[in-house]
């Protein structure tokens, strides 16, 4: 299987204090991998990371099985999308929000048009095409950020607890339909969650994270049927 991403030996600090210490973890083109973990356990962080958003003081990350820091940060930017747990969404309409990212890219009108329609039809959002972003529910603002998303055709989706705000049945209809998405898109997506549940119904393969180490990686199945350490029991609630 390619690897995307490579890290080794990962020491990132924040305010002089180690809050990741990640000795090997891969990530699979075409995988749908879910870190998973109690809170405060940094698994945010890691995204952070991966986003280049963070630098790691110790160790490397390699994209494609070169040092990341041969790419420009902009550069490697452009290749992934990240989708937060907060929608972030500008003061404008739901089109021109999923339009932003391909307008920066200099995109022709006609093609920013037809990709965007295509996505808000994907995601359920075509009746919503003028509503201001303002104005939309926690699920309608959380399916415009990965419109927003998919849009750009990333080379790499960041998922950072993007359904623990919404209520039940409003998660379960997103899951169902992101699941069936990246399925069809075969984009390699790496989604923080500490619900062990979300990971498995969205993941091939899980890293449950525990005081910023990797701790065990395998399918939903292997880790919940085989949990490495009594931490990782208490974690799946056994």
């Amino acid at each position: 299987m390619n690897t995307l991403i490579e890290i080794k030996d990962l020491v990132v600090r924040r305010d002089k204090r180690q809050v990741l210490g990640i000795e090997s973890l891969c990530v699979h083109k075409g995988e749908v991998l879910a870190i998973v973990g109690p809170n405060g356990t940094g698994k945010s962080s890691l995204l952070l990371t991966l986003a280049r958003l963070l630098e790691p003081e110790e160790g490397d990350m390699l994209w494609n099985g070169a040092p990341y820091r041969q790419h420009n940060a902009l550069a490697y930017r452009r290749r992934i999308a990240l989708v937060l747990q907060e929608p972030l969404l500008l003061d404008t309409s739901v089109f021109e929000n999923v339009a932003i990212g391909l307008r920066f890219r200099g995109l022709p009108s006609n093609q920013v048009r037809e990709n965007v329609q295509n996505w808000l039809v994907r995601l359920g959002l075509e009746k919503l095409y003028d509503r201001n972003g303002a104005r939309l529910s926690g699920g309608e603002a959380q399916r415009v950020s990965l419109a927003r998303a998919f849009v750009l055709d990333p080379e790499l989706l960041l998922l950072d607890e993007p359904f623990s705000a919404l209520d039940a049945p409003t998660r379960l209809r997103l899951l169902h339909d992101l699941k069936t998405i990246l399925q069809e898109t075969d984009t390699t997506t790496v989604l923080i969650t500490h619900d062990f549940k979300e990971a498995a119904h969205l993941a091939s393969r899980v890293a449950v994270m525990l005081e910023g180490r990797i701790v065990q990686v395998g399918t939903p199945q292997q880790v919940f049927s085989n949990p490495a350490n009594p931490q990782v029991t208490a974690f799946l609630g056994m």
